[in-house]
Order: C-alpha cells, then sequence, then structure tokens
C-alpha cells in the first residue's frame, strides 16, 4: 500500500472522530447551560427536561433503524445526512427563542446523531485492516470520552463569554468543515446484500426503541410502575417481539437475529451494556458527589473529570491494543473492567475525604475503560461481516446507550432509597429528592442529613461497580468460550464472501 493510502486512512480517522466529537460534545456541553436556559427562556424544569432527553430519545430510539439505512443505503451518504441535520438543527438551537423551538431542533439533532453514529463505525470497519482496526477502534473511543468530559468544561467557557446559543453555534462550522472533508476522503460502502429496505422491521424498531428509551427516561420521575413508564414499556417489549419474530422469517432482514446466537457478539455487547450501566450511573453519581458533597461548581467540576478522560485516552491508545494482543481479547476485556470496578469502589469509599482521595480512582477507572472498551469493540465487530457493520454498530450503540439510561434511573434510585432510609424521620416527605431539598428542611440536623447522603452515595457506587464487574466477568467469559469453538467451516464467522469481485469487502475477515 503506498504511503499516501496509508495516510488517507489515518486522515479518515480524523473526520471520522471529528464528527463524533461533535455528537458527544453536545449531549454534555448543555448541562452547564440549563440555569440560563431556565432563565432567558422562561422555562420550567419539566421544560428543560424535554430539551435535553429530546435528544438521547431520538438518538437511542433510531440507532438500530439508522444503522440498517447505512448498511442499505451507503454509509457515506448516511454521515452526509447526519451532519445535515445535526448541523440543521444545531443552527436552529442557537437561534431558538422558544422551548417549543429548541425541543424540535434537538429532535433534530438527535436524529442526525442517529445517523451518524453507526456510518462512523462501519466506515472505520470498512476502511481498517485486522492489524490497524483495533488501534483505530481505540482512538475513536478515546475521541468520544473526550468529548463527555470536555463538554462541561467548554459549555463552562462558552457561557462566561457568550449567550447560551452559543454552546450549539459551535457546531455549524464543525459540520460544514466535516460535510467536505467527508466528500473528499471518505469512500462509499454498503451491504452488497441488501437487496431493498425492510420497510416492516424499520418501523417496529423505531416504536420498540422510542418506547423503551421514553420509559427509561420517565422511570426516575414517575417510578416503574405508574402508566407513564408501564405503557411504553408494554408497547416496547410487544413491538420489539414482533420486530424480532418478522426478521427472523423476512428474507430481507434489517437484523440478522443469528448475531445474537454468536458469543463473541453477545459477550461483547453484554459487557458492554453492563459497563454503561454501571459507568454511566457512577459518573451521574461523581458529579453529585463532587458539587454537593465536596462543594464544587458545575465548571470546576467538569474541570476535574478531565483526568478521567486523559487517563481513557491513553488507555484506548497506548495500552489495550498491545496487552489484547499479548493476552486476548477475552482475558483484556475481564481484567480491565474488573479492575475498573475496583477503581469505582475505591471513589466510593473516600467520597467524603476530598477530591485528592477521589483522584487515583478517577485514573484507574479511565485507564481500565479505555483499555476494555477498544478490545471490547474488536471483539463485537470481529463477530459480523464488514456488510452489516453499520446494523451492528447500532445496535451496540443502542445497548451502551440504553445501559447509560438505566444505570442513571436505577443507581439515582439506589440514592434516592437509601438516602430516604437514613434522614432524620421529622423530615418532609419530598426531602429525599435531592440534598439541598434536605438540606433546606433539616434545620438543626444538617450534619445528619449530610452524612445519609454520603452513605447512600457510597452504596449507589458500589452498586455500579458489582455492575462493571459482572459484566467484564461475563463478557470475558462468552468471548473465552467463543474463542475455545472448533473452527470449522474453514470460512470464519467475520468472513464475506460476496460474489463482486470489485467489492473491497469480498475476502475480508474482520
Amino acid at each position: 500500500m503506498a504511503t499516501s493510502e496509508r495516510d488517507r486512512k489515518w486522515w479518515i480517522l480524523g473526520v471520522l472522530c471529528l464528527t463524533l466529537l461533535t455528537i458527544v460534545l453536545d449531549n454534555t456541553v448543555l448541562n452547564v447551560a440549563v440555569p440560563t436556559l431556565m432563565e432567558d427562556l422562561d422555562a420550567s424544569t419539566a421544560d428543560v427536561q424535554w430539551v435535553i432527553n429530546a435528544y438521547s430519545l431520538a438518538l437511542a430510539g433510531f440507532l438500530i433503524a439508522s444503522g440498517g439505512m447505512a448498511d442499505h443505503f451507503g454509509r457515506k451518504r448516511a454521515l452526509f445526512a447526519g451532519l445535515t441535520l445535526f448541523g440543521i438543527g444545531s443552527l436552529t438551537g442557537a437561534l431558538a427563542d422558544s422551548v417549543g423551538t429548541l425541543v424540535a431542533a434537538r429532535v433534530t439533532m438527535g436524529l442526525g446523531a442517529s445517523l451518524l453514529m453507526p456510518a462512523t463505525l462501519a466506515v472505520l470497519m470498512h476502511v481498517f485492516g485486522d492489524e490497524e482496526r483495533m488501534k483505530a477502534i481505540g482512538i475513536w473511543m478515546a475521541v468520544s470520552a473526550a468529548g463527555m468530559a470536555g463538554g462541561p468544561v467548554i459549555g463552562g467557557f462558552l457561557l462566561a463569554h457568550f449567550w447560551w446559543g452559543s454552546v450549539f453555534l459551535i457546531n455549524v462550522p464543525i459540520a460544514l468543515v466535516g460535510l467536505v472533508a467527508i466528500a473528499w476522503l471518505v469512500p462509499e460502502s454498503r451491504n452488497p446484500h441488501s437487496e431493498r429496505p425492510d420497510f416492516v422491521g424499520l418501523p417496529l424498531s423505531v416504536l420498540g426503541m422510542v418506547s423503551l428509551v421514553w420509559a427509561v427516561i420517565a422511570a426516575p420521575e414517575h417510578g416503574w410502575t405508574d402508566a407513564m413508564v408501564l405503557g411504553p414499556l408494554v408497547v416496547a417489549v410487544t413491538a420489539m417481539a414482533v420486530f424480532a419474530v418478522w426478521e427472523r422469517r423476512t428474507p430481507h432482514p434489517m437484523l440478522d437475529m443469528s448475531l445474537f446466537a454468536e458469543r463473541r457478539f453477545t459477550g461483547a455487547a453484554l459487557g458492554g451494556l453492563l459497563a454503561a450501566f454501571g459507568m454511566g450511573g457512577s459518573l451521574f453519581l461523581l458529579t453529585q458527589q463532587l458539587q454537593f458533597v465536596l462543594g464544587y461548581s458545575p465548571l470546576e467540576t467538569g474541570l476535574r473529570i478531565v483526568p478521567f478522560a486523559v487517563a481513557l485516552l491513553v488507555g484506548s491508545g497506548a495500552a489495550s491494543a498491545p496487552l489484547g494482543k499479548r493476552i486476548g481479547l477475552a482475558r483484556t476485556v475481564a481484567l480491565s473492567m474488573v479492575v475498573a470496578a475496583l477503581g469505582l469502589c475505591a471513589i466510593a469509599a473516600t467520597s467524603d475525604s476530598g477530591y485528592g482521595w477521589t483522584l487515583p480512582g478517577l485514573i484507574v477507572v479511565g485507564f481500565a475503560m479505555g483499555t476494555a472498551g477498544p478490545a471490547a469493540g474488536a471483539a463485537l465487530m470481529s463477530a459480523i461481516p464488514p456488510a452489516r457493520a453499520g446494523t451492528a454498530s447500532g445496535v451496540n450503540g443502542t445497548l451502551q446507550e440504553l445501559g447509560t439510561g438505566l444505570g442513571v434511573a436505577g443507581l439515582g434510585a439506589a440514592l434516592v432509597a437509601r438516602f430516604d432510609a437514613g434522614l432524620p424521620s421529622v423530615l418532609p416527605d419530598g426531602a429525599e429528592e435531592s440534598l439541598p431539598a434536605a438540606l433546606a428542611a433539616a434545620g438543626g440536623r444538617a450534619e445528619e442529613v449530610r452524612d445519609a447522603f454520603v452513605s447512600a452515595l457510597e452504596t449507589s457506587q458500589y452498586l455500579g461497580a458489582l455492575a462493571v464487574a459482572v459484566g467484564g466477568v461475563a463478557a470475558g467469559a462468552l468471548l473465552g468460550w467463543a474463542g475455545r469453538e472448533p473452527t470449522e467451516p474453514p470460512t470464519p464467522v467475520g468472513a464475506v464472501l460476496s460474489g463482486d469481485p470489485e467489492d473491497p469487502d469480498r475476502h475480508s475477515t474482520v
């Protein structure tokens, strides 16, 4: 391969990472703008929840369908469409003068992001060969983590110097640059076996996933037994059951259900789901620890999470690939996630001891998850043919979005329940909903309230650590089991023989 072709691959990765960074930044940069939004748009707490959740609802709800459409119509087209929608939504959001307009803008941005996320990973799979793929996935995941940690910092800086719409407006020039770079650098790729779209499976998957995400978002506020949660859950279960039956019977499925019989895919996906549950919930709790217990502002909190992102970047880019080659993907995933769980336990055990004690745990967790992520991603993508990379990465992205949402809901509920149990009985109902509310009603018993919150926070963080550890052990076991299976027939599971001699994936093995 010519040097220029090698360079081109890494330039393409740079474009994909820039696109991904924009998506992830927007999912976190808005959090620090909430007080300003409420003041300038005269928005209620419920209004702001809709502004934040509309993005997640559209993103997670359409990921599987968007991945399938990218495989059918082309990943480059999906990147174009997604970045265009994201740019239009960002511009609309920046200029919005009402909550309704801002919610519509966030939905548009979420739809664009649902096209971009699976397409970026699918293009990466298409461009990079076996030797370089794990390193490329590591960089891709590290950029995602950097965006999550950098969002509050960038948001705080913009709000200190500009109006709240600037947190959206910064996406517009990035989208324009991305569109030009995609047109110039990124090759088109698609599933050569996809003869026509799955017009039945697509709406079923959207209905099922949107209903499920709606229920997960509504659960912390209404409770799992409320009709606002149970109704969407029933719709979600019914739609996904019909979807599964249809996909098994149709000759042109959007999602090949046999993927879930492949232990590498199932193991990596299960590990990713539980890791997202534990990490998403634990990071949600960490922000409360830093702000409510240690007394930092939102911007100071964002800055103190940066070491986590830096450690994750180092683990993804420098440690994951060498460790995976030395001890294997299964052991790398299991060992790294167990170490990450120990780091979360260290954070929980020192939650009231100051940031100096929290920092080492953050670094351990970041490095370990950075090592685990690319290994799990490489294992998952090795279980599928490149032709279906968009759909599979959409499934993986959906599971991680759901895991994060369930982690926030589940560990948040555990925090409230444990906090309520530890509060003095004289406090009024509703005081357990937040530490500020409890302190306002505590009178002379503020120290008891604070101790109850710290204890509840610690217990919930331990639950998050347990989820990460279980995910690591389960993923390692399934991946190791798959690695011991016989290799017959001779063509590997990840091999594609498309029948088209011009198809670059024809003889590729992931």
